[in-house]
């Protein structure tokens, strides 16, 4: 028996790896998010399997699931929203499993950011402008950020910044980045990325927080900053340069 985590992806159902896919279509038992993942994906089950939404579950109980299916010697699939090794809460879920001594692996999936930059149709790494990403978010309503990494010290190097639950904060945000970003500095809201409700919101530091609140958007959005979003100059990557010495 093994918990399978699956990175289920960042909400469309077919951006679901192929590993995670048959995984899930293997296991009698499913624990999923049912307010981040694509129902959809349920229809990979396998026919019969117990399918719990965790959504409003305690660690306690979702933890039970999993000893519960051990007992039984049911391979369990968990599917974690985006991929699992960002934001996901799986560690947590690992040390107990650890400590009962219940075999786990984990298969990854398409995180929010990357779906982000998908809609975006953006490079987040541009040659000459943003070589480092920052995949950080904000504290409200969540466990509070380590000592040292906060937004104003985190955005000295003006690297692209992407923050995950951070959008219901976006006038404290934009408060922070500005002294070192700039009110200009390119900024992109997405929410829903890759789904069919998926909204785009582009503009500046500046003005973001007010698209923000005139478009709705409170929950499952990425903000996106950085010179990276509107570079047009910039010198062609080394990678493909006719100088560099390919063996």
């Amino acid at each position: 028996m093994t918990v399978h985590f699956i990175g289920a992806g960042p909400g469309a159902a077919d951006l679901i790896t192929v590993r995670g896919r048959d995984l899930l279509a293997a296991s009698p038992v499913c624990l999923y998010a049912g307010s981040l993942v694509p129902k959809e994906l349920l229809e990979y089950a396998p026919q019969g399997a117990r399918l719990v939404d965790t959504a409003r579950m305690t660690l306690d109980e979702i933890v039970a699931e999993m000893l519960e299916a051990h007992a039984v010697a049911s391979d369990v699939a968990r599917l974690q929203s985006g991929d699992p090794s960002i934001f996901s809460a799986m560690a947590e879920q690992m040390r107990r499993l650890d400590a009962a001594g219940v075999p786990y692996d984990v298969t990854p999936g398409v995180p929010a950011f990357a779906a982000a930059a998908a809609s975006l149709r953006r490079e987040l790494t541009v040659p000459g402008v943003g070589q480092t990403i920052v995949l950080t978010r904000t504290s409200a309503r969540a466990t509070a950020m380590p000592e040292g990494e906060d937004l104003a010290g985190l955005g000295r190097s003006r690297s692209t910044m992407v923050l995950h639950l951070a959008v219901q904060r976006i006038e404290a945000v934009v408060e922070e980045l500005i002294p070192n970003y700039g009110a200009s500095c390119p900024v992109a809201v997405v929410a829903r990325a890759s789904r069919d409700d998926e909204i785009v919101l582009r503009g500046t530091l500046a003005g973001i927080a007010e698209q923000v609140r005139e478009a709705g958007v409170v929950r499952t959005a990425v903000i996106v900053v950085g010179g990276v979003l509107t570079a047009s100059e910039f010198p062609d990557s080394h990678l493909y340069s006719p100088a560099r010495v390919r063996d």
